[in-house]
């Protein structure tokens, strides 16, 4: 049986220790790296599964080593480590290729369900491959990640805060804010504002009935 091969890329020695336990805790093999250009390295010589990496490290920080990394292989699924919550720093990870976000302190339970949720859609991913489907709608946009949201969204009876989607598919709020604007602009989306609390309204989201995935 083929074991599944995690590449951590982290400065901090106490963080690399922290997530090879939560690895071998899963079953899963973890190859550690200091530096990004030393990550690089072993992502191109390793066969790795999913890279986790820091965002503040010197010289190759986690954006360049990000790109480096989806330049050689655009599949392999990258999870930021950040203490930074702002969208816009997301999104210049999303459009470097980074797939999902899980923010220090590291919390173990939310770390795994990340791992887990992202290996899934790789697996996915590759099974599309041997049937000749697109992986990528567009930049940015994963096939199989769209149809984890879109599935749990279809799963619903009735239109769902955003919150609950982001805990319904295990996957950050930076990366789920992606694929429900994908969903909004396109016009894919149910959009009811819930009134009468301070500050903006929040919405509650729903698929439209006539969305077809097989479409795009």
């Amino acid at each position: 049986m083929t074991t599944t091969k995690i590449l951590i890329i982290d400065d901090e020695p106490s963080i690399q220790f922290m997530i090879q336990e939560i690895c071998s805790y899963c079953g899963y093999e973890a190859i550690t790296a200091s530096t990004g250009q030393e990550g690089y390295n072993l992502a191109k010589s390793e066969a790795i599964d999913l890279v986790i990496l820091d965002y503040n490290m010197p010289n190759w920080d986690g954006l360049k080593t990000t790109k480096k990394i989806k330049a050689y292989d655009p599949s392999l699924p990258i999870l930021v480590l950040t203490v930074d919550e702002q969208q816009q720093t997301a999104d210049k990870f999303m459009a470097a290729g980074a797939n999902d976000f899980s923010i220090k302190p590291i919390k173990a339970p939310d770390l795994i369900s990340r791992i887990k949720v992202h290996l899934q859609i790789k697996a996915m991913q590759e099974q599309m491959t041997r049937k000749k489907e697109d992986l990528y709608i567009e930049k940015g946009i994963s096939y199989a990640t769209l149809l984890l949201i879109t599935e749990f969204l279809k799963s619903q009876s009735q239109p769902v805060p955003f919150e609950d989607i982001t805990s319904g598919v295990n996957l950050a709020y930076q990366t789920v804010h992606r694929y429900i604007k994908f969903l909004e602009s396109n016009n894919f989306l149910e959009i009811t504002p819930i009134y009468g609390q301070l500050g903006r309204p929040k919405n509650k989201y729903m698929l439209q009935k006539n969305f077809d995935i097989q479409a795009l």
